[in-house]
């Protein structure tokens, strides 16, 4: 990455009408400069982000050919390194990680500036292993995190060919200082984020048995803070022998979604293992159960009754009852798909417990897939939602016989890695041939 050397004001240049010293003017642009650098080394929560951009503002900042970050495991071992000016990123990899000893060890250890003037002719120094580019001038910081060393941040030879100064050193001390705190703060948010997650997911059931039904689900976390969200899906067998589903979103994104949606959850279970009777009948009761609440929560979801022996030749039938969700999707053994959505579109629960609920029913073909899902499966910022619904289709289609693990990864992953909010998904396939009566 190239840098610019700074551009320093000359001598008696005016702003705002009146002459500025040009010390001063020197100062304040060196001020700016440090402010910038501090800016952009806070503008970024990720970690590994985080690191480049603290050798990027370092190398920039004192107008440096080369930076680099080495980051220490907890006995001081170089684990990481993060390199700015050596552009070949086939060098990087064959040089490998510094060892840790001469001049950067001397920095860790001490825990203090260093600044050398001529490489070559230093006491500490161990030279360069082969095809490094040599470099003559080196001012390195230590980066203190919470009184630990987490990594020594150096740069080398100024562009201008001129030696790091006191200036240079008191600019690279302080962005070192604020890195550090930046630095924190992304590794505290990095926690945060899977602490919230493993909530999230230790909240999930696993699967039971549904033979001779598969199953398979997955949940995915939004990528940015709240992760922890209201999604949920849900399986079990009834005491009648039919299979109860469930997928459902409770509205809100906030640290309140992820316990409410459990309370619903846990609703919706006793309910339907009590009534074993038509869907929108166990929906019409979880909403009368929801009034309890001073605030009700909303939520939409679809539950469904899969039962065998329904259909006509003796298949498999799922009845199901919506409210305000997403439609599931059938997928054919032959690659056929349909949206399961009938006319008549319930409300999200919680809203109002007088409004009536209805209860659907469609056959499920041999060897076909059965897929509920959330929002934020086929939800884009920058597309209509019906954009999504139909690619979600096009690629479940392709994946008519696939296992439904495989499936299932793929649907989760498809074009991208970024999930604006987050996503349940389960999938249940019929047997290829329906058992005997």
């Amino acid at each position: 990455m190239a840098h610019s050397p700074w551009q320093k004001r000359g001598r008696g240049q005016a702003r705002g009408g009146v002459a500025v010293p040009p010390q001063r003017a020197l100062d304040r642009h060196r001020l700016r400069r440090l402010l910038g650098a501090v800016g952009a080394v806070s503008a970024d929560m990720d970690t590994r982000i985080v690191l480049h951009r603290i050798v990027e503002a370092a190398t920039d900042l004192v107008a440096a050919r080369y930076g680099a970050l080495g980051v220490l495991s907890e006995n001081g071992k170089i684990i990481d390194l993060i390199t700015v000016g050596v552009d070949d990123p086939h060098l990087c990899a064959a040089l490998g990680l510094p060892q840790g000893h001469g001049l950067l060890h001397t920095l860790v250890e001490d825990r203090e500036p260093l600044r050398v003037a001529n490489v070559a002719t230093h006491p500490c120094s161990v030279g360069f292993p082969p095809r490094h580019p040599v470099m003559r001038t080196l001012l390195g910081v230590p980066l203190v995190v919470r009184g630990n060393v987490y990594g020594d941040l150096y740069v080398a030879d100024k562009l201008d060919g001129t030696p790091f100064d006191d200036d240079d050193e008191g600019l690279l001390t302080a962005l070192a200082s604020a890195a550090g705190v930046s630095l924190e703060n992304a590794r505290l948010y990095q926690q945060l984020k899977r602490a919230a997650e493993h909530f999230q997911r230790r909240m999930l059931p696993v699967l039971p048995d549904l033979s001779p039904l598969e199953a398979a689900a997955r949940y995915e976390p939004a990528s940015e803070l709240p992760r922890l969200g209201g999604d949920w899906y849900d399986a079990m067998v009834l005491p009648d022998g039919a299979t109860c589903v469930v997928v459902g979103d409770v509205t809100g994104h906030d640290v309140e979604a992820a316990p409410l949606m459990g309370q619903i959850r846990n609703m919706l279970r006793a309910l339907a293992l009590d009534r074993c009777g038509p869907p929108g009948l166990v929906m019409s009761k979880l909403d009368h159960a929801l009034t309890m609440f001073d605030d009700p929560p909303t939520a939409t979801l679809v539950l469904g009754r899969i039962e065998h022996g329904g259909a006509e030749g003796g298949g498999y039938t799922f009845g199901w009852s919506n409210a305000g969700h997403l439609p599931p999707l059938l997928i054919g053994a032959d690659g056929s798909t349909r949206y399961l959505a009938p006319a008549r579109h319930g409300i999200p629960v919680g809203i109002d417990a007088s409004v009536s609920r209805f209860s659907h029913n469609h056959p499920l073909p041999p060897g076909s897939t059965l897929l509920l899902f959330t929002d934020g499966l086929v939800e884009r910022r920058d597309q209509d939602i019906d954009t999504g619904l139909s690619d979600l289709a096009e690629q479940a289609a392709r994946l008519a016989t696939a296992p439904l693990e495989e499936l299932c990864d793929t649907l989760i992953s498809r074009s991208r890695k970024v999930f604006d909010d987050d996503v349940a998904l389960l999938a249940l396939r019929t047997p290829s041939d329906s058992p005997a009566q």
